[in-house]
């Protein structure tokens, strides 16, 4: 998917919503437990209810692959639904790969031909040749960690070189060079605030994954204030707060719920910017 693609999704829909698909069987609804591919049975209802409020998803893959074969073919059948009933729907893998050059290679093989997803989260600590064998793929997008919104997140992120410079920083300014803005993003959690504009100064025409909003306590108005461009420039990841509405039998209609709720604001914070 083209930029330009994505911002049409996001400016027809009036929603730059992700939805994260951290399906973990320990929560799903109990009565999903004795059907076949609970999981998969699990996602496709989260999808149905919040495709009209969202612009992309974003299944985690530690989720999937905790379980097994079993897991894995839930991704599978999640990634072939979402292509066959929602092609116009983003989609990324949260694998935050990264390696050597030749596993990285495989890894870009795996996520962008055998899965066909749109974007994978890759870490750059590993450097420069461990992400260019993702950026070796027409319409395919690369989101690179780098400032995240975990509690840990300072431990290494903010420590300053002998210029002053701060590891984030010094990743969001030196990737630069690996790609442009029409096929790197990068993850920033919502929980950093005002730091958004510090980021921003360094990227400003870069799209932003945004994890954070909902149960980790981001502010959806404060990243856009800080953190929305032109464009909109941000996509806006709810997991928890959304897939786990309700463990009821009514669990999908509370996703919806809870993901029109954040369409709605988010549709307001487009029409403030002009879009």
């Amino acid at each position: 998917m083209t930029r330009e693609e994505l911002v049409g999704q996001i400016t027809s829909k009036r929603s730059f919503l992700c939805v994260g698909l951290d399906t973990d069987i320990k929560k799903i609804p109990k009565h999903l437990l004795t059907e076949d591919s609970p999981i998969f049975l699990f996602n496709k209802r989260i999808i149905d209810a919040t495709a009209p409020y969202c612009v992309a998803y974003k299944p985690n893959l530690a989720f999937y692959e905790c379980l097994g074969l079993e897991g894995i073919a839930a991704f599978e059948h999640t990634v072939h639904y979402l292509r066959k009933y929602y092609p116009n729907h983003f989609i990324i893998a949260d694998a935050k790969r990264g390696d050597i050059g030749n596993t990285s290679a495989m890894y870009a093989r795996t996520f962008f031909e055998e899965y066909d997803i749109d974007a994978l989260t890759v870490a750059p600590y590993m450097g420069e040749d461990s992400v260019t064998p993702f950026l070796g793929y027409d319409g395919k997008w690369v989101i690179l960690l780098a400032l995240t919104s975990n509690r840990g997140s300072s431990d290494f992120q903010f420590m300053e070189d002998a210029h002053g410079e701060r590891l984030f920083e010094r990743v969001l300014r030196q990737s630069q060079a690996w790609a442009g803005p029409d096929r790197m993003m990068y993850v920033v959690g919502a929980t950093q605030g005002a730091k958004f504009q510090e980021v921003r100064r360094l990227i400003p025409n870069h799209f932003l994954l945004v994890p954070g909003v909902g149960a980790q306590g981001g502010s959806l108005h404060e990243v856009c204030r800080y953190g929305m461009i032109a464009d909109c420039g941000l996509l806006v990841n709810s997991s928890r707060g959304i897939i786990y509405a309700s463990n009821g039998e009514d669990f999908d209609e509370a996703a919806a719920k809870a993901a029109e709720a954040l369409q709605k604001e988010m549709s307001e914070e487009l029409k403030a910017i002009g879009i």
